[in-house]
């Protein structure tokens, strides 16, 4: 099992100093719209993957008028205590430590302290581009399969130096043609084995989202949920060589696993255009913890789930059927944000699980 059994949190956003001890399973935080309930669960992810959840260059997230910051975690991990700091300098430099041993690469921590959050703006994985649930896929399969994390980065990383040149070209008329096959041989034998990866994982995902969808909703209501890819037709090496012209024409690289995505409909239309406000919270919590259930059975252990905010998000019925699956018949760690500590409250103890309420001012 994996607990989070304190933090201590120092010039970390609109907190100077403080520490929070978490002594039961399920953790209800309270407080007013900018208390710092959302900047304790970002605190919370900051340690898992050593960067905020928000998208926020580091530094924005140091507290005003000060020079950077540090999070402490002390976690129980099958039954071994484990001391985890994150320290940002007043250089901008990122250091990470655990058990007073700091790494040398942060993607050799991620996956180690697993956790699935739930956010108000992450109505943008159903609502946004595909960017967004490519970031899904990568984020969930990058913390059990260390070398897809690695595959991709280096992908990120030649994908980048591609596109530079066909920009480079397009200033100049002139192209190192020897370069550009030495990147798309590498693209190609990476993108190959990163869709395969991707194809492989979204073949169970996208199907226990579909049930984890009925679940909360109740209903089907006739969703289906497509994996979308080029390389289901052809492979990276024919889609370099198709494409061409049309890459050094419009200076970026226009095919290969960086356009994959997810296609959600609902009857066989568009679910976006076609589904309610509580369909599209549906789907979007059965995506997350379609996360949270799968890391739990790769990784062995239950990850911290964090819930910002959710009771903006689902009608009573759904809320209590959500509360009622991960507090009774989970084991993992789960901290639940609100405004209204007396709904809070009501809904924790309907789910008669022991619970901790912690009220930020």
């Amino acid at each position: 099992m994996l607990k989070l059994q304190n933090i201590i949190l120092t010039q970390f956003r609109n907190y100077v100093q403080q520490s929070f001890h978490f002594k039961d399973r399920v953790v209800g935080i309270c407080g007013k719209n900018g208390s710092g309930k959302t900047n304790l669960l970002d605190a919370i992810y900051y340690l898992s993957f050593s960067k905020s959840y928000f998208s926020r260059a580091d530094a924005a997230n140091v507290h005003h008028g000060l020079m950077g910051f540090r999070l402490e975690g002390n976690y129980q991990l099958h039954d071994t205590n484990q001391n985890l700091v994150f320290i940002l300098r007043e250089n901008n430099r990122k250091e990470l430590t655990l058990n007073e041993e700091t790494y040398k690469r942060f993607s050799d921590h991620i996956g180690k302290f697993s956790c699935v959050m739930i956010a108000p703006d992450d109505i943008s994985i159903i609502s946004g581009s595909s960017e967004e649930r490519r970031k899904l896929i990568d984020t969930i399969i990058s913390q059990f399969n260390k070398s897809y994390l690695l595959l991709l980065i280096d992908y990120q990383k030649l994908l980048q130096q591609r596109n530079a040149i066909l920009k480079q070209y397009a200033e100049t008329g002139q192209i190192d043609e020897s370069l550009i096959e030495i990147l798309d041989q590498q693209l190609c034998r990476k993108g190959d084995q990163l869709f395969k990866d991707r194809k492989e994982f979204l073949a169970g995902y996208l199907v226990l989202v579909a049930e984890i969808y009925s679940k909360i909703a109740g209903d089907s209501d006739q969703i289906s949920l497509v994996y979308e890819s080029q390389l289901l037709q052809q492979n990276m090496e024919s889609l370099f060589h198709i494409n061409k012209q049309k890459d050094r024409l419009l200076q970026r690289t226009n095919a290969g696993i960086h356009k994959d995505d997810i296609v959600f409909k609902m009857q066989d239309q568009v679910f976006k255009n076609e589904a309610s406000q509580g369909q599209r919270k549906s789907l979007l919590f059965a995506l997350k913890l379609a996360e949270w259930q799968i890391l739990k059975e790769q990784k062995g252990y239950t990850p911290i789930l964090l819930l910002d905010d959710v009771f903006e998000k689902l009608d009573e019925k759904r809320m209590y059927q959500l509360l009622h699956w991960v507090c009774t018949e989970s084991d993992g760690q789960i901290f639940i944000t609100d405004t209204h500590s007396d709904r809070l409250k009501e809904q924790l103890s309907e789910t008669n699980t022991a619970y901790q309420l912690i009220e930020i001012n």
